[in-house]
């Protein structure tokens, strides 16, 4: 099972925090409010068929998990978060910001992480979904593939079953977030 704490590993908070000009445990505990919402949201809009294969085809598009905030296009993080939230960001990154107990976590922290984490996590999918498969090794005459993306066995709803199950996740999205999940395009 996947948890928030392999997504989490895969954010450069310091580097969000040095580009944001805050300090890292704001960033942090933005991060961490950012990831159950976020990972809600696309499970929200991938609950619905079309939904699922609009994901499945931005996936193709994150295969590479960018390492530092210089590599996250952030126009098409906020493409994202416009089609996880729909016209719903502001209430939602209100909420999130009034979810964690540190006073220095404000919605506009909130709305401008919320880009920069989005693509990390459609990476962090990717990454599970289309991992290349391993072949069999075999003595006998072997011929030289290149990796071709394609899934390892696991679905996109049980990976993102796996993140939801998360008790962090599953506090946010029943209490919190309530009816704003799943605003966005399906």
């Amino acid at each position: 099972m996947t948890d928030l704490s392999a997504v989490l590993n895969q954010v450069p908070v310091d580097d969000i925090a040095k580009q944001l000009g805050i300090p890292s445990d704001v960033a942090e505990a933005a991060v961490k409010q950012v990831l159950p919402g976020l990972i809600g949201g696309l499970a929200a809009n991938a609950s619905t068929s079309g939904g699922s294969a609009a994901l499945e085809k931005a996936l193709t598009k994150h295969t590479k998990t960018p390492k530092s905030v210089s590599e996250i296009d952030t126009n098409d993080g906020a493409k994202i978060v416009k089609h996880v939230f729909g016209g719903n960001t502001d209430q939602v990154a209100s909420k999130l910001a009034s979810n964690d107990p540190a006073p220095n976590v404000t919605a506009d922290i909130i709305k401008q992480i919320l880009p920069i984490v989005a693509p990390i996590v459609l990476s962090f999918i990717a990454s599970q979904l289309l991992s290349p498969k391993t072949a069999p090794s075999t003595t006998t005459k072997t011929t030289t593939k290149s990796a071709t993306p394609t899934s390892t066995g696991g679905d996109l709803g049980s990976i993102l079953g796996g993140l939801i199950s998360d008790p962090s996740t599953q506090s946010m999205i029943g209490g919190l977030l309530g009816g704003l999940l799943g605003g966005g395009t399906k």
